[in-house]
């Protein structure tokens, strides 16, 4: 559908880490008549995020952080994830390659764009720009695990591109872009294509 949406109105809901707004808007629905819905949008900017892949070993790097949205939703609040973070005015790539240095220590050597991705269309604005990262074992430049000033305490760890696709299975990686790349990376490799 690309007929326009007219937006009626705009009333500030909450304005902190991020904006929440209730939008009035007017649509062409698919049979052509004209509906107006409200809708609650959060929006703290987009993202930009990076799945550490070692071919040789097919090891991966990957975090352990706080999220308490997991645990308000009655899941254990520390996730595993890629490392990710916001734009924060930089391009994707440069906000991913910098995200991966401060919460893992390691900066990787290539990248390659995978795809963009909405987490969570129906009301949250960010936009995902996911990374395949080459990185070494051993070669970890810092220390890794967040940004304190950011109260980030974030665990770093290796493991083998199989036992993390395990984990998608068995429930214990549920971050969403974090299966999404790990998906990505497997059918590159059934596929014979570059990592």
């Amino acid at each position: 559908m690309t007929e326009p949406v007219t937006i009626l109105s705009v009333t500030p809901l909450a304005h902190g880490w991020g904006r929440l707004d209730r939008y009035e808007v007017d649509h062409i629905r698919r049979d052509g008549t004209r509906q107006t819905v409200q809708r609650e949008v959060y929006d703290h900017g987009s993202a930009a995020a990076v799945l550490l892949f070692a071919p040789a070993a097919r090891t991966l790097i990957l975090t352990r952080q706080f999220r308490l949205p997991a645990q308000v939703n009655g899941d254990p609040a520390w996730l595993i994830e890629a490392p990710a973070g916001l734009l924060d005015g930089e391009l994707p790539e440069i906000a991913a390659r910098r995200e991966a240095m401060e919460e893992t220590g390691y900066a990787p050597e290539t990248m390659i764009f995978l795809f963009d991705a909405y987490m969570s269309p129906g009301s949250v604005t960010e936009k995902c720009a996911c990374f395949l990262g080459r990185y070494t074992p051993g070669q970890q430049a810092a220390s890794g695990g967040g940004l304190a000033e950011e109260g980030e305490d974030i665990e770093v760890f290796e493991l083998g591109l199989d036992e993390a696709l395990a984990m998608v299975k068995a429930g214990s990686i549920v971050d969403g872009k974090t299966i999404l790349m790990l998906q990505a990376l497997a059918l590159r490799l059934a596929a014979g294509g570059a990592v």
